[in-house]
């Protein structure tokens, strides 16, 4: 199953995912729906976060860097509840680019996602679709 994750520094050796932490654990977003994706990333730029990339990645890999990193995931189901970032983030992150127990899936991310580049991300009257839904949450 694809779904979106927010990713911050894409292709950097920086590159890290967008997790929350739920008491003592750490929680991976998976959104079903892009647009959900786009609307949580803007909430947290609106909270002074950095801004991130939205990617589309296989479910199973995501789980599979969960279990690797032990941290947990959600899924956060199309349709469903809006998912709003917390209101307290991490005044710095704990993601090491090298460190051992971690995945690197952004390889097979780019092959991916390279085939789906050549294509306009968006067409003028999806923007404008998305400009909308947008201005409505104000």
């Amino acid at each position: 199953m694809r779904v979106f994750v927010l990713i911050f520094n894409v292709r950097t050796d920086n590159e890290g995912i967008h997790s929350i932490r739920v008491g003592d654990r750490d929680k991976i977003l998976m959104f079903e729906s892009e647009d959900d994706a786009t609307r949580y990333a803007l909430m947290l730029e609106a909270q002074d976060f950095a801004s991130p990339t939205i990617e589309a990645v296989n479910a199973e890999e995501i789980k599979e860097f969960c279990e690797s990193a032990n941290y947990d995931w959600e899924i956060v189901p199309e349709n469903g509840e809006l998912a709003i970032p917390p209101e307290i983030n991490v005044p710095e992150t704990d993601w090491q680019p090298n460190a051992p127990e971690q995945k690197n899936f952004d390889e097979e991310s780019q092959r991916r996602n390279q085939a789906q580049s050549e294509e306009p991300e968006f067409s003028d009257s999806e923007i404008d679709r998305i400009r909308r839904k947008f201005e409505g949450l104000l």
